[in-house]
């Protein structure tokens, strides 16, 4: 698995994470999922994502974006 596919597959787990806790533990638990939202958005713009820097250091291959 590449780089690029383990950042959208962490980002989808996340989103779905923080809406289950949102539902089921506290309303608060939405601003998770804009944080990865932002987080998405930056990554695009910029190219600096910190889950790509630590699933590197993990030893997964780099994909076309990362």
């Amino acid at each position: 698995m590449s780089i690029d596919r383990a950042v959208l597959l962490f980002a989808g787990f996340m989103v779905l994470a923080s809406l289950a806790l949102t539902y089921f533990v506290h309303p608060g638990f939405v601003w998770l999922s804009v944080f990865v939202g932002a987080n998405l958005m930056q990554s695009a713009v910029t190219g600096f994502c910190p889950a790509a820097m630590a699933l590197r250091k993990l030893g997964l291959r780099p994909g076309a974006a990362f």
